[in-house]
């Protein structure tokens, strides 16, 4: 019988170490190419949802990550995260610009650079890589430049310019792509079609689906985490991992006139909650609008001086409503506009103030502190009554009376009243002093002398 078992459990163990290779080969046949799709600026929603399936990819061990894009550009530093990201991956990254009528524009470009394997559908084009300006306030007319005839923009620009050649070059290097082309976009802001594109050595081929794609990729050897690698890509099952419920908010916050929004909405929700106390809903959404914008503007290059000035602005607006002075309302608004202006350090597409916002915002901070302090001006014109001062003017009748004092009914209560003319047991009278809890009355519709009008 131990013999039995131990005769048993040898062939279990053979069976499984028979069996073993073809399970490995079983995985190997899984393997999947998992694909995300960008399409709109460049931002740190797009930075992180590359993070995340560069991540998921390298957990299941794809064969490849494939990046389509369809995007006008975006922000400088979210550009370099998602291409410090792909140059770091142990995955291998196909860029692919699609659909027909998509591009890879600007920030695009140097993405579409950056990746192992680069594709474009017909129909399609990139370029227009050149550095936008750099946000602030405008310069003003007739501005001072140096002895070579430069300003200081002029100067700024060309070291931003000169940055990005350098960046697309040694990313044509490391892809062996054609750095001179890149150049060209950079400073001539270029343009290529599909074919067009093909021809310059820019991209490896052209695909009109990710099957094709995936047919076209396979064999080719890449670098991928400083190993050369052959892609086995073809006939492998596309899986799109779709942006989570964060990013899709991120993108959405981090939209520098939606942070700007937010930020009004959670001043004037703390604000209602501190003049309301127990409200709770203001101070709810106050300060859950305030915190979100905040982190976006966190994960935005903007300018602390020009944040800086937008919440003075804003001070100023709610210091007006409170003191009515007119010229704390106008400095606010003033500030406020100044500081949205300087805000954003480096602008691009997609992020950008847009003045059909935030004017509109402004006019209407500046319209509801005034019309707030319009109302406190008033009320404080005609403070409230209370106490005796109350009492002036209230109906009052007679209970009972001899000679010039007597009872009246005032507000529901029994008075002790006075006149200064004869009344009489009904009669109506109206309440003109109150003095040591005695009231003074005098007949209704009686003038001030006690002749009857």
């Amino acid at each position: 019988m131990r013999l039995a078992r131990v005769a048993l459990l040898a062939a279990a163990f053979v069976a499984a170490a028979v069996l073993f290779p073809f399970s490995s080969a079983g995985t190997a046949e899984e393997r999947v190419a998992l694909s995300i799709s960008i399409d709109g600026a460049i931002g740190p929603a797009s930075a992180r949802q590359l993070k995340e399936a560069l991540k998921a990819a390298t957990d299941r061990n794809a064969a490849v990550l494939i990046l389509q894009l369809d995007t006008p550009g975006g922000l400088v530093t979210s550009m370099r995260e998602m291409i410090a990201d792909i140059l770091a991956s142990p995955v291998p990254v196909i860029g692919y610009v699609a659909p027909a009528g998509g591009h890879a524009a600007s920030a695009g470009t140097y993405i579409l650079y950056a990746t192992h394997v680069a594709a474009m559908a017909p129909g399609t084009n990139l370029g227009a890589a050149t550095p936008v300006e750099i946000g602030g306030l405008p310069s003003l007319p007739g501005g001072e430049k140096d002895d070579k005839g430069a300003g200081p923009g002029d100067a700024m620009m060309a070291k931003v310019t000169n940055d990005a050649v350098a960046l697309i070059r040694s990313l044509a290097e490391l892809r062996n792509r054609n750095g001179d082309w890149g150049e060209k976009a950079v400073r001539q802001a270029a343009s290529l079609s599909a074919s067009a594109a093909l021809e310059q050595h820019v991209i490896d081929f052209v695909a009109r689906d990710t099957t094709e794609l995936l047919q076209l990729a396979d064999g080719r050897t890449v670098e991928v985490a400083g190993k050369k690698q052959a892609l086995a890509t073809k006939g492998l099952a596309v899986e799109t991992l779709d942006p989570g419920w964060f990013i899709r908010l991120l993108a959405v916050i981090t939209d520098p006139n939606v942070a700007v929004i937010l930020m009004l909405i959670g001043f004037y929700g703390l604000v209602f909650e501190v003049t309301s106390p127990g409200a709770v809903a203001p101070g709810v959404i106050g300060t859950t609008c305030l915190v979100l914008a905040l982190y976006a503007l966190d994960l935005l290059p903007i300018n602390y001086a020009g944040l800086a000035l937008m919440l003075l602005g804003v001070a100023f607006l709610i210091i007006e409503a409170f003191n009515p002075t007119v010229v704390l309302g106008l400095g606010g608004a003033v500030a406020f506009l100044l500081g949205a202006a300087m805000l954003l350090k480096v602008e691009g597409p997609g992020f950008a103030i847009s003045w059909a916002i935030i004017g509109p915002a402004a006019a209407l901070t500046l319209g509801l502190a005034l019309l707030a302090g319009s109302y406190l001006w008033a009320a404080r014109r005609n403070p409230p009554r209370v106490g005796g001062d109350a009492m002036r003017g209230q109906p009052a009748e007679i209970l009972d009376w001899e000679g010039l004092e007597g009872h009246v009914l005032a507000l529901g209560e029994r008075w002790r009243a006075k006149a200064d003319e004869p009344v009489a047991p009904g009669d109506s009278v109206e309440v003109t002093a109150v003095s040591d809890l005695v009231l003074t009355v005098r007949r209704r519709g009686a003038g001030s002398n006690g002749a009857k009008q």
